[in-house]
This record gives structure tokens, C-alpha cells and sequence, in this order.
């Protein structure tokens, strides 16, 4: 950032950080802040003017089509976490000030993270913009409808959905087995009763009966497709490799052969072009695509993180969850199909969801309890073996909160030299980038390549996830359901057994079963389904509980977003 940009930009930071005192919620702190217009954004990083497509003055579009082709140049941070808590642990939050910091000191920095899907945002997980003043900004129309990517996906999906269903109801040219059709709807919303449907009543002219269900947009196997394709002619192939069913005589049926691609590129057009906004330092943020880490791969898109890496010197990228669900996938998935290496990693925790995971209740975690922080540090500890497993030195960022004693902080402090990881304290959520200077200089002094894989795919399905349970999750064993024995010699029949494996899971333990904290190990993780996903090139592994169409809690955060009559919105975050 030019100096007097960077001058200008924390000048508007102090001034903000006055108003602290007055228990501003973080879109209160987001809309006080004056943007800078997003094409000098874009000026700032280098990108050529006729490549911005503005949508408004504070967002953009980057279209992919009139950037020149060079190969990235920019090393590539990866920030993961602990086992996510009800605590919260501020992964976004960190990642954001961190570049800010690197910003403020001098580095040609990038963020390049996942959108916000609308169900978690309405369901109990609030904004997913960062948080107090390291947030990427507009925070509203970020968290909201954006630039309308996740409406593409999902109106791609759905007339998938409809070309299959009209192309049976009109003869069934394909012979498609109905009670065969793999490919369901979705919709951006957590909402369980669309998770089994039953369409086509009504009689013969309103097509044929069948059994089916709705995924969550995140979810889909579109939105993966967003996230790792490279143009729009790889879009246009994976899109017509999706598997969408089976013949009677158990064939497989893609899309292809419905001649569907062609419609389903055009409305994802403009979706596949990375968006580009800014935090609230003046750094330019990449934020574009959105799949779950828990029923998916969990990262942003390879054309952003690409995109990014041309055009600044850091990149800090987020991969959902903690190292056994995003960052795995990030490594195994996205890294291995976009060539990347991760020359660095940040493992975002915090000492209240230590204590959650040693046992303490959430209304306990105000108070010092140096018993529980020691027995819930195993999580961290395997989280950081997870990471080193990559071939990357991690860093650990304790992300500070007021109710942490003095004594919970040096306990860590003395818990990361006998570990032999570098730690420090981030207060990015009050402060912004100047709460990130220690951590920016322990990431910038811990940057190395090269990173690797866990596993080959060349190994087979079983192989592959017998590889990732039994290194990340530290299970003893294996147990596959009879569905999932049956999946299993679809995949091998048809040819996708070399695929990467997507293993949904809880996020909250190591385990399939969530109430399983800490660290545990010797237990045994239970694959129901196995899903080719052959369009985004990988095999969904399905295991305990998870669902691909969450639902809402008691109380839905839906409940306290408003807005004014002056189009204010309040009650995000």
C-alpha cells in the first residue's frame, strides 16, 4: 500500500477505535467506516483497469478473461484452527488482521476467503466477515446476497434438476432409472424438512413421482465445481462430467449427455469471475466461492487464491474448520489440482475453546481454570502434529479475549516453547492489523516450501481414507455401512476409484461423534455413503450423523437481524 494510503487508512482505524468503549457490535463498527473506492482498490493491486467489473463503488468482479496469464509469483499462507466451539475462536477474524499487519508493514498483502453462505448466517454461526475492526468490508452485502454467486449455483443446480426430471418425463431417451437419480436440488437455507422430498405428484402431466432431496447451496456439487475450476472450459468439463443418476441398467448418466453444460456455464458466467473487496485496513480481500468444510472441501476458489498470488507478494488463504476437515482438503483437494504450495500455516486458537475442549461448560469459560486449559491443549497439540504432517511449519495465534487471565496466558506461552511451536498473542478484534505485528513477523520468519499430500489417489478409495482417519483423526478403525460397500463397488466398477476422498464429518471432534472432545483416538469412524462427485473430480465420504441440508436451532439467529427505514441492517453479528 502507497504510504499515504496506508496513513489515510489507519488514521480512520484510530478514529473508529475511540468509539470501542461504547460496545459497538461489529456491523456497527463495519458501517462507520468510510470505504475506499473499490477501483482504487483494484488500482492499488495492479489489476488492469478493463478487468474490474464494479457492482457498485465498493465491490467488484474480476473477469478472468482479460487478466494476463502469468503464473502466480506470491506465497501462500494457510490459516486453519482448533475443533471449532460454541466459544468461537475468530479463525476469520485473525486472518484478517494478519494481513492487515503484514500491510502495515510494508508487505504487498492479500486476502483470499470463501463467501458467506445465508444458512449458517441465519441459522446460529452470525456474520462470517471477520469481526470488530479486522473485518472485510461491506460487511452487510458480504454476509448478504453479494455479488449473487450462490443464486448462480443454485439456479444451476436446479435446472439441472428440472433437465433430468422433464428429460424422463419426455420419453426417457437415456433410460434413467428415477429411483436412480443421484443429483438433488438445493437452496441457501438451513431447513430440514426439504432434506427428503417426494416430487412429481399430482398425475401424469406433472411428471414422474420419485423420492428426493434438497443439499444446502455450500454443500452442492456446483459450488465445488466454482471453487476449483480454472476457466470457464474447465467449468464447462466438470460441469458435464457430473454423474446425475443411473440407467436401469445401472450405467452411469452425466451431464454431458443431457446436454446441460452449455446452459449451466451461462448462468454461471459472471459467478466464475473472483470478487474483490477490501478490509477495513485498505487491503484488497479476494472473497469468492463458499463450500462447507464439514460436507465438502471447504476453501475458497483456486481462481481467487491464483489470482491473489498474481497480484500481491502474501496471500492468506482460510480453509474452514480445523486441520482434520479444511486443511486437509485444502492440501489433498484444491492444492493438488491447482499445484500450490503452502509455505506457511497459522493455527487460530483461543484459551476458552481449550477449556471447552478440557471439559469445561460454556458458562465456566469466563473464569480461570488453568486444570481444564491444560487437559483441552491436546487439541491444539494435535492440530499442530496435523499440519506438520503437510511438510509446512505451523505458527500458532492465541486469539486474546478479555476474560483471559494472566496466568491462562503465560500457561500457553510456557506450553509453546516445551512444544517447540512458535506462538503469539493476536488482539486483531480491537486493535486490527497493529494487534497482528508479533504474529506478522513469526509467519513472515517461518515461510517455507515445500508442502506435500497425505495420501495418493492412486491408492483407491479405502486406502485414502484409511490414510486420513487413522493419521488426522487417530482412529483405530474403519466401519463401513452396507450402503457404503455397495458404493464402494460402484465407484471401483465405473473407473472413480483414483479419485481424492471429501470426508463429511463433524467438526466439533476428531471423531464422528461430535460430543467426542480433546484429543481422542482408537475409535472407530463409521462411512455410511460414499457420493462420486465426478464433476469436482473427488468422492464424498458421508460419516456418523452429518447432513448436507442443516437445520436451524431453537433460537435462529434470523430472529435479531432488522433493518431501519433508512436500509440500515442491524443484528448480524
Amino acid at each position: 500500500m502507497a504510504p499515504e494510503k496506508l496513513c489515510s487508512a489507519t488514521a480512520r482505524l484510530s478514529t473508529l477505535k475511540t468509539m470501542v468503549s461504547q460496545a459497538l457490535t461489529d456491523v456497527d463498527i463495519a458501517q462507520a467506516h468510510t470505504l475506499e473506492p473499490i477501483t482504487g482498490i483494484a488500482r492499488r493491486a495492479g489489476i488492469p483497469a478493463d478487468a474490474v467489473i464494479p457492482y457498485g463503488t465498493t465491490k467488484a468482479k474480476v473477469d478472468i478473461t482479460r487478466l494476463p496469464r502469468d503464473a502466480p509469483t506470491g506465497k501462500l499462507v494457510l490459516v486453519t484452527g482448533v475443533s471449532p466451539t460454541p466459544a468461537g475462536e475468530g479463525k476469520s477474524t485473525v486472518l484478517i488482521g494478519l494481513t492487515d499487519a503484514l500491510t502495515r508493514a510494508g508487505k504487498k498483502a492479500a486476502v483470499a476467503i470463501r463467501e458467506p453462505s445465508q444458512g449458517p448466517l441465519m441459522g446460529m454461526k452470525g456474520g462470517a466477515a471477520g469481526g470488530g475492526y479486522s473485518q472485510i468490508v461491506p460487511m452487510e452485502e458480504i454476509n448478504l446476497h453479494f455479488t449473487g454467486d450462490f443464486h448462480a449455483v443454485a439456479a444451476a443446480t436446479n435446472t439441472l434438476a428440472a433437465l433430468i426430471d422433464n428429460h424422463i418425463h419426455q420419453g426417457n431417451a437415456l433410460n434413467i432409472d428415477s429411483r436412480r437419480v443421484t443429483w438433488q436440488r438445493c437452496m441457501d437455507v438451513n431447513d430440514r424438512s426439504l432434506r427428503e422430498v417426494v416430487t412429481g405428484l399430482g398425475g401424469s402431466a406433472h411428471g414422474v413421482p420419485r423420492e428426493t432431496g434438497f443439499t444446502i447451496t455450500a454443500a452442492s456439487e456446483i459450488m465445488a465445481i466454482l471453487g476449483l475450476a480454472t476457466d470457464l472450459t474447465d467449468l464447462k468439463r466438470r460441469l458435464a462430467a457430473i454423474t446425475v443418476g443411473f440407467t436401469r441398467e445401472r450405467k452411469p448418466v452425466t451431464a454431458g449427455q443431457l446436454q446441460a453444460e452449455g446452459a449451466l456455464a451461462a448462468l454461471l458466467k459472471e459467478a466464475i469471475n473472483p470478487n474483490l473487496v477490501q478490509t477495513l485496513g485498505g487491503t484488497p480481500a479476494f472473497v469468492h466461492g463458499g463450500p462447507f468444510a464439514n460436507i465438502a472441501h471447504g476453501c475458497n476458489s483456486l481462481l481467487a487464491t491464483r489470482v491473489a498470488l498474481q497480484y500481491a507478494d502474501i496471500v492468506l488463504t482460510e480453509a474452514g474448520f480445523g486441520s482434520d476437515l479444511g486443511a486437509e482438503k485444502f492440501f489433498d483437494i484444491k492444492a493438488r489440482y491447482g499445484d500450490l504450495d503452502v509455505a506457511g500455516t497459522v493455527v487460530v486458537a483461543t484459551i476458552r475453546s481449550l477449556k471447552f475442549n478440557g471439559g469445561l461448560a460454556k458458562e465456566e469459560l469466563a473464569t480461570e481454570n488453568l486444570a481444564a486449559l491444560k487437559a483441552g491443549v491436546a487439541n491444539l497439540e494435535r492440530h499442530v502434529s496435523n499440519i506438520q504432517q503437510f511438510g509446512v511449519t505451523p505458527v500458532v495465534a492465541l486469539n486474546v479475549f478479555t476474560a483471559d487471565t494472566t496466568a491462562e496466558r503465560e500457561f500457553m506461552r510456557t506450553w509453546a516453547r516445551g512444544f517447540g511451536v512458535a506462538l503469539a498473542e493476536a488482539e486483531v478484534w480491537a486493535k486490527g492489523g497493529a494487534g497482528a505485528a508479533e504474529l506478522a513477523e513469526l509467519v513472515l520468519g517461518n515461510l517455507r516450501g515445500r508442502s506435500t499430500q497425505l495420501y495418493d489417489p492412486a491408492d483407491g478409495v479405502e486406502a485414502s481414507i484409511r490414510t486420513i482417519a487413522t493419521r488426522l483423526y487417530r482412529a483405530g478403525d474403519i466401519e463401513y455401512s452396507p450402503q457404503a460397500h455397495k458404493d464402494l463397488a460402484v465407484i471401483r466398477e465405473n473407473g472413480w476409484d483414483r479419485l481424492p476422498v471429501c470426508i463429511s464429518k463433524t467438526q466439533y471432534s476428531f471423531s464422528d461423534d461430535p460430543r467426542a472432545l480433546g484429543a481422542p483416538s482408537g475409535h472407530t469412524l463409521h462411512v455410511r455413503e460414499l457420493l462420486p462427485r465426478t464433476g469436482a473430480g473427488f468422492i464424498v465420504a458421508l460419516t456418523g450423523a452429518v447432513m448436507t441440508m442443516p437445520g436451524l436451532p431453537s433460537r435462529p439467529s434470523a430472529e435479531r437481524i432488522d433493518v431501519a427505514a433508512d436500509g440500515r441492517i442491524s443484528g448480524l453479528f
